[in-house]
């Protein structure tokens, strides 16, 4: 299993809408939070390109970045909590000799900080941020690099689990299929126009369904 950890495994979408949302008036720009939300789940590099123009990045992207990720770290992090039921899904799988990869287009310090928060670090196998790919959701670099941790499994063995569109799409780009969490508040049917295989309401729906999945 490979998850996806915002809006996946903790409850942090909105925190992101609002930091993107202070870090373009910082810096003189203003978009509707429903365009914000719309691209949540793309690690900055591909979120960006989304608001602002080439030069626009050339002049101020980096800086407007960092800004917005370290006032999210600051003030937005520590709000973070996780969903019900992540360490007991995770355990779950562990004791049926599945293994675990986490694959997150966020920061590394914020992915390790989400491991220790949801207690997990001794139930995966490793980890993947935006730091470890050239490009982030939905380019399937990250799914790519988890894979290759991931070493003898093949992306045909391997499921994703993810919250947004751009999971599903990174996934499938990688040759992994995708099953769908809507925690992180994107509409059922828009996970399931982008292809995902089975849809959950969050880990506690999936713990409870887990034992049918294996059949």
């Amino acid at each position: 299993f490979i998850f996806d950890i915002d809006g996946t495994l903790v409850d942090s979408n909105e925190l992101h809408v609002d930091s993107w949302d202070r870090a373009f008036r910082q810096f003189g720009k203003q978009f509707p939070r429903e365009q914000l939300r719309a691209q949540i789940g793309k690690g900055s590099d591909q979120y960006l390109p989304e608001f602002l123009t080439p030069e626009e990045i050339k002049r101020f992207g980096k800086e407007l970045d960092d800004y917005r990720s370290e006032l999210f770290r600051k003030e937005y992090l520590p709000k973070v909590r996780p969903f019900p039921k992540v360490r007991e899904l995770f355990q779950r799988i562990h004791d049926d000799n599945r293994r675990i990869m986490l694959a997150s287009s966020g920061k590394k310090a914020d992915t390790k900080y989400y491991i220790d928060l949801l207690k997990i670090g001794d139930l995966i196998d490793g980890y993947v941020s935006g730091d470890d790919a050239d490009s982030s959701k939905p380019a399937p670099d990250i799914f790519a690099a988890s894979l290759e941790k991931l070493g003898d499994i093949s992306s045909a063995d391997a499921v994703a689990v993810g919250d947004t569109r751009f999971d599903i799409e990174a996934a499938k780009k990688a040759g992994v299929k995708t099953i769908a969490f809507l925690c992180g508040g994107t509409p059922e049917s828009v996970l399931r126009e982008a292809g995902a295989i089975a849809i959950y309401r969050d880990p506690a729906d999936f713990l409870d369904h887990y034992d049918k999945l294996r059949k």
